[in-house]
């Protein structure tokens, strides 16, 4: 993987970690990490980037995280992906032919951890997954790695062609729709 080299010559960019575990009620996926995500190994790192805002209007978490605290998801029953592996400046960078062959992978994980729903996060990563371009934002026919699949507007900064209340009512209404399905965490 292509990177920055850092002082010591290694490679400042990482393959970003899932943030996964069995059971789980969603699992967001996003297409490919962004550079910073994958220099710091944080999931949704840019600063323009509206996931964990959006994350916590639309009722997924009490508090609005950080993507330091990425791994707090998992106590509210979320997880985290990406279709395909290698980090760019824009998810446009990547091949139809990476995230194809992403595709075996990222079905795999899922059919392990059997989260209730799979939210795609843009149609492009779940349109070059599944060969199919009439992608409808929302709950799919089809399921994907046997979780229920969702497709919801990608929250990138780069993506400005759906406000801040537009992407939190897309993501309130998969909420509403996983909320039957939210594990009970006892105190």
């Amino acid at each position: 993987m292509k990177g920055s080299t850092g002082p010591n010559g290694s490679n400042t960019l990482q393959r970003l970690p899932d943030i996964l575990a069995p059971g789980l009620s969603v699992v967001f996926c996003g297409i490919n990490p962004g550079m910073l995500a994958a220099a710091t190994g944080r999931h949704f790192a840019g600063r323009g980037n509206r996931f964990w805002r959006v994350l916590y209007l639309a009722g997924f978490t009490p508090e609005q995280l950080r993507p330091e605290d990425d791994d707090a998801l998992l106590q509210y029953g979320c997880g985290l992906t990406t279709a395909a592996p290698r980090p760019t400046s824009r998810a446009d960078e990547l091949t139809r032919f990476e995230i194809r062959a992403a595709a075996l992978e990222l079905e795999w994980k899922i059919e392990q951890v059997a989260p209730a729903y799979i939210a795609f996060l843009g149609k492009a990563a779940i349109a070059a997954l599944s060969g199919t371009r009439d992608i409808r934002w929302g709950l799919q026919a089809a399921s994907f790695g046997g979780a229920r699949a969702w497709v919801l507007p990608n929250p990138s900064g780069l993506n400005r062609g759906f406000s801040l209340d537009e992407l939190v009512s897309a993501y309130r209404e998969l909420h509403l729709a996983v909320a039957p399905a939210t594990p009970v965490i006892a105190c």
